[in-house]
């Protein structure tokens, strides 16, 4: 399970190891900790991660996604054997895997598999020049699929590649003519 931290009422520390701790206790799936803070309005700190990694064997993993370099990487230096620190953010990806991260959950992948599984692959056996360049050509339309909101970008994207309809549901609405035409021009110059 992919478990998105609670949001809205934005819990204490206390409340949010009291979340997992119930999903833990009664999940006959392998969790993995989602924390988003720009989405939720609520951070699941280093402390609080690593508490639920030593605690509950089937919390296996967090996405972080909190931007927080220095959180990740107190995770990363004390989390216990077997916990995967997974990479939330395309754009923080590569400097990510160079601070220990073990890889990512990703958007752009959707739309570059190829790339986005070869730059992992490259940083993890510590290519990071030719890793650097694949990460540079995919930031600019990592930037763009975060311009309106997600998954508009990433549809739109897809979409314009051949790969999806282009089908949101509300209150997603379709990208607009704006990035639509920033997509072109960057899949034109690709």
């Amino acid at each position: 399970l992919l478990s998105v931290t609670p949001f809205y009422n934005r819990p204490s520390q206390e409340g949010v190891y009291q979340h997992y701790k119930l999903l833990a206790e009664n999940s006959p799936l392998p969790i993995i900790l989602y924390n988003v803070p720009g989405r939720t309005g609520c951070n699941i700190d280093a402390a609080t991660t690593l508490r639920l990694a030593n605690d509950f064997p089937n919390i296996v993993a967090v996405k972080e996604a909190s931007g927080m370099m220095n959180q990740i990487m107190k995770i990363i230096a004390h989390k216990p054997a077997g916990f995967s620190v997974i990479s939330g953010d395309d754009a923080l990806t590569l400097p990510l895997l160079a601070a220990g991260v073990d890889g990512v959950i990703s958007v752009i992948a959707n739309a570059f598999p190829k790339e986005m599984s070869t730059m992992v692959r490259l940083a993890r056996n510590n290519q990071f020049a030719e890793a650097r360049q694949i990460h540079l050509r995919l930031l600019d339309y990592i930037q763009a699929c975060f311009r309106e909101g997600s998954p508009c970008g990433i549809k739109a994207l897809m979409s314009l590649q051949g790969k999806i309809q282009n089908n949101l549901r509300l209150p997603q609405v379709p990208a607009s003519e704006a990035l639509i035409e920033t997509f072109k021009t960057l899949l034109a110059e690709k």
